[in-house]
């Protein structure tokens, strides 16, 4: 069991990279909740600009010059890193492989080296069930084969290796969470998705309900599943950010290494997440029904155990029909706040 000097904060802020986008900064949010605080950095290359909470220094900049991180580091004298930002859209990765190593691979070791030479001492690594890709069993532990079909899940393989053989020259703490598909919004309404033409199927059906696309297209409705539709394993955002914040405790009370999946355990097809966002909506919206997209495995399912029995993490919103309605919530906030900017 741990002392409460074990888990106390520390005196200084946690580096948050890509902390204004979607998972980054619900991570932040999880952070404040703690009575933590953070340094936001963030070039905006994926993301509309839009400032992190109060009191929390915004840096714009790219995670990839490693004189700015370095500044970062030692002006606010950061000991953690928590690094989300990247490029993730898997048929984006496929069509433009070299723009993904290098936003995803190239720009880390930047990261790495300058958090390195600065004296950071931990640092979580946002990777992703894409490392499998289409594996032979189901659910994923994380020992099974890593084979991703996409340079996307590739890229992010190597950042954990690299992560991995770094640690091992110089001394960090670090772990690295493979998440499973991330949805849903803050419950309070204080974060959400917020990038345009998302590819995202929760966002996608929720623009749906509420008029904003045409139509959803579902992409391959002859795989090997009970529907004819892929499976996945839905995790909400907010479920993730308090990993994080768990992994992190672990790290400071020098826990070994880790690397996790972050899911719940089951899966829903993608007819099932229609039918969700269906039933928190109380609107129907057209389905068109498309070819197969490149690199999409049949079924992704997590294994948490892991996780579970190493940081007694337990989730608060494993639930679809949740997932939906906190989406939708927050695209229903957007909306608003998007038709109040247009009243003379």
């Amino acid at each position: 069991m741990s002392s409460d000097k074990d888990n106390a904060a520390p005196k200084t802020p946690v580096l948050v990279t890509g902390g204004a986008g979607y998972i980054g900064s619900h991570f932040v949010l999880a952070l404040l909740d703690r009575g933590e605080s953070a340094v936001v950095i963030d070039d905006f290359s994926t993301v509309p600009k839009r400032e992190p909470p109060a009191g929390i220094p915004l840096v714009v900049g790219d995670i990839g010059d490693i004189d700015l991180v370095k500044r970062v580091v030692q002006e606010y004298r950061i000991r953690e890193v928590v690094h989300f930002a990247a490029r993730i859209v898997v048929p984006e990765s496929v069509a433009d492989p070299l723009a993904y190593y290098l936003a995803n691979v190239v720009k880390t070791r930047a990261m790495l080296e300058a958090a390195v030479e600065s004296g950071v001492k931990r640092v979580v690594f946002s990777s992703t069930a894409a490392v499998y890709g289409n594996a032979d069993s189901s659910p994923l532990s994380e020992d099974a084969p890593l084979n991703p079909l996409s340079p996307y899940g590739t890229s992010k393989l190597v950042c954990e290796w690299m992560l991995r053989d770094a640690a091992h020259a110089h001394g960090l703490n670090y772990a690295a969470l493979r998440y499973f598909n991330v949805a849903g919004a803050d419950p309070m309404g204080r974060s959400g998705q917020t990038v345009q033409n998302a590819t995202h199927l929760v966002k996608v059906a929720v623009e749906a309900a509420l008029g904003l696309r045409d139509n959803l297209t579902i992409f391959g409705t002859d795989y090997d599943t009970p529907d004819g539709t892929c499976i996945r394993d839905y995790i909400h955002v907010s479920d993730l950010a308090a990993a994080h914040v768990d992994v992190l405790r672990h790290l400071r009370r020098h826990g070994g290494a880790l690397t996790m999946n972050c899911g719940y355990g089951r899966g829903y097809s993608v007819l099932e997440v229609i039918d969700a966002v269906k039933r928190a909506s109380g609107s129907d919206f057209p389905i068109v029904l498309g070819p197969r997209r490149p690199g999409d495995p049949v079924e992704v399912v997590a294994d948490p155990s892991r996780i579970r029995r190493t940081l007694g993490w337990v989730p608060q919103f494993d639930d679809i029909d949740a997932i939906a309605s906190t989406a939708l919530a927050w695209e229903r906030r957007l909306a608003e706040a998007k038709c109040a900017s247009r009243r003379p």
